[in-house]
C-alpha cells in the first residue's frame, strides 16, 4: 500500500523533508501529503498560507473523524501540514535567501554531509551542523550541555531558521539509504 501511495504523490508538491517534525513517520508525512498536494501547490505558486491552511486544516480534520489516516491523529498531521506550508510560503517570498542559504550552510557542512553519507550518526552531525550555524554568528558560541536548564538563560545567538532547516536538508539527504 505504502508504495502505490508514493507513486501517486509522485507528480504533486510533496512535503520538504527538513519541515517534518523530528517525530513523524515516512507514512505519516505521506498521509499527510496525499491531503494538502492541491495546497502545497497553491502556496508554492504564490497562494497565501492562510487560505491553504483552512483548507489543509478543514481535509485534515474531516480524513482525522473519519477515521481515514491509519491512527494517526489531527496533531500529528496538522503539525506536518503547518510546517510545509510555512516552509514553501518562506521560499516563494525569499527564493533568494533561500539560495544564498543553500550554498552557505552547505559550505558551512560539507564535511558533516560526507561524514553521515559514510555513516555517522545523523543527530550527532545535526547538533554539530547546529553548533557550526551558531558560531558563524558569534564565534565564542559554546553549546551548553547542561541537562535541564532552562533555554531562556542560555547565550544564544539569533539565527534564522532557514539556516537550521537547509542543514537538516543536507543531512537528511546524506543518510544512506537502505532497500
Amino acid at each position: 500500500m505504502l508504495t502505490a501511495t508514493v507513486s501517486q504523490t509522485s507528480l504533486a508538491t510533496e512535503i520538504p523533508i527538513e519541515s517534518a517534525p523530528c517525530n513523524a513517520t515516512v507514512e505519516s508525512i505521506v498521509i499527510t501529503e496525499q491531503l494538502i498536494s492541491d495546497e502545497l501547490t497553491a502556496v508554492r505558486n504564490g497562494e497565501g498560507y492562510q487560505p491553504a491552511w483552512a483548507r489543509a486544516n478543514r481535509k485534515i480534520f474531516d480524513s482525522v473523524i473519519a477515521k481515514q489516516t491509519n491512527g494517526y491523529g489531527y496533531s500529528d498531521l496538522a503539525n506536518i501540514a503547518r510546517n510545509a506550508l510555512i516552509q514553501y510560503r518562506d521560499m516563494y517570498l525569499r527564493p533568494d535567501y533561500y539560495r544564498a542559504q543553500n550554498e552557505a550552510v552547505y559550505n558551512t557542512i560539507s564535511d558533516l554531509i560526507a561524514e553521515v553519507q559514510s555513516g555517522k550518526d545523523y543527530s550527532e552531525a545535526l547538533d554539530e551542523a547546529y553548533t557550526r550555524i551558531y558560531q558563524s554568528i558569534d564565534p565564542s558560541y559554546k553549546p551548553n550541555g547542561e541537562i535541564g536548564i532552562d533555554r531562556i538563560c542560555l547565550d544564544i545567538p539569533a539565527a534564522d531558521v532557514v539556516k537550521f532547516s537547509r542543514a537538516r536538508k543536507f543531512l537528511l539527504e546524506a543518510i544512506p539509504q537502505t532497500e
